[in-house]
């Protein structure tokens, strides 16, 4: 008996050990050095390692041969977040298309008629997301409830199956259906109360339509969350700042906007050394440059001890290897001054813990000096993609106060 009870102590002190070594080491993994005053560092940890997990097996996925990397990450995003349409008390929700294009439909059922309405544009970096993602269906669904309004939110096609101007097309065919009197009479809309909105990458189509001239009508009002707006510069104050800080790091968007832009992969590092931006490149013309002259166009406290990188001397016909680099559809902050003035009044939301931040507070700058009027929502302990978990399991509180001041915006200014 003494000798069964030594065994079986053992076997649990074995046992304590392999598990306390398991515990090491995924405590390993998963701890990140974070710069303080993030909101909630160790959920935002827990939501990176996970994410990083599902990357390096995309990566490894696409390396063998197997299958695009987006494709597999795309499988985990279906299997995950994609949720049916439901309805509730007060939202309907459906399935349909806008213009020919895919769109989640939800409806505010009570309240007054004609409604408001949102044009939604879902974050992804061009590639990957789906209106149908858990986290957008709860946005969109709280929008239309505390609104009263009809929201749409559009799955405009993905790369790398489609690519620049593909993503931007759908976007403008969705903006002219749900601008235009049959869609405002299907869903008794109020035409002089419509929004353009998204996130990140979807932040980047709503920004373009909100300047595109070819729109016979207009919104009235575009609400931009932590977008990307500009890839000459990898090296503003935010991108130095936070290349390291999760959920969006600096060589993950240089190698989306590449697939966004359909250009060869190998450009990344030429990419994030400035190179195609260099002061050689006779393709960026001064004006171009001052459209993002960080220097000028951003406060004190956010260029803080940062310094601009400038390369003398680039890669040699980059540029033309990648030509929409300049195209104002694909990068708004290009666009000129009196494009700008005539867009509609602007909620642009930042993060201080996001690569994009500089992107968002300069196009805001942009849109005041042109004499237009903007709401800068700014979250000190902010990180990109936070309004992707303002709900449960995540719950990030930053991410929550970040989606009722966004809808307390709208309900004030559509």
């Amino acid at each position: 008996m003494i000798g069964g009870r030594k065994v079986a102590s053992f076997s649990s002190m074995r046992l304590r050990f392999a598990g306390a070594i398991l515990l090491a080491v995924a405590a390993y993994y998963v701890y990140l050095p974070l710069p303080g005053g993030v909101s909630e560092p160790w959920k935002l940890m827990l939501l990176d390692a996970l994410i990083r997990g599902f990357m390096r097996r995309s990566n490894m996925s696409h390396a063998l041969g197997l299958c695009h990397q987006v494709h597999l990450l795309n499988r985990v995003v279906s299997w995950v977040e994609l949720i049916e349409a439901r309805s509730s008390a007060g939202v309907l929700v459906s399935d349909g298309v806008l213009g020919g294009v895919p769109s989640r439909i939800f409806q505010a059922t009570g309240g007054r008629w004609p409604k408001r309405g949102v044009l939604y544009f879902h974050g992804g970096g061009w590639a990957l997301g789906t209106a149908r993602m858990r986290s957008y269906d709860f946005l969109c669904r709280k929008m239309a409830e505390e609104l009263d309004a009809v929201v749409i939110s559009v799955d405009y096609r993905l790369a790398p199956e489609a690519m620049f101007p593909d993503q931007y097309h759908d976007a403008l065919t969705a903006s002219r259906a749900f601008l235009s009197k049959e869609v405002a009479k299907r869903y008794s809309l109020d035409r002089k109360r419509l929004c353009v909105s998204g996130d990140s990458s979807g932040g980047n189509l709503a920004a373009a339509l909100g300047s595109d001239v070819t729109l016979t009508a207009h919104f009235k009002v575009q609400a931009l969350i932590y977008p990307v707006l500009q890839a000459l510069d990898f090296h503003t104050p935010s991108y130095q700042q936070n290349k390291a800080v999760p959920i969006l790091y600096r060589p993950v968007m240089a190698r989306y906007w590449l697939l966004y832009l359909g250009a060869d992969p190998s450009l990344q590092l030429a990419l994030l050394a400035n190179n195609h931006s260099a002061l050689d490149q006779p393709a960026i013309s001064p004006a171009a440059r001052s459209h993002l002259d960080w220097t000028v166009l951003l406060p004190a406290e956010r260029k803080k001890e940062f310094r601009p990188l400038v390369v003398e001397t680039g890669t040699p016909g980059l540029l033309g290897q990648v030509p929409a680099l300049l195209d104002a559809r694909a990068v708004p902050l290009l666009a000129k001054r009196d494009v700008l003035a005539k867009t509609p009044d602007a909620y642009v939301l930042t993060c201080e813990f996001d690569v994009l931040r500089d992107d968002g507070l300069m196009y805001a700058e942009r849109l005041r000096r042109a004499g237009v009027r903007v709401t800068s929502d700014h979250y000190e302990d902010g990180f990109h993609g936070c309004i992707s978990f303002a709900h449960l399991p995540v719950m990030s509180a930053v991410g929550r106060r970040a989606v009722d001041n966004y809808i307390r915006w709208l309900d004030h200014n559509l």
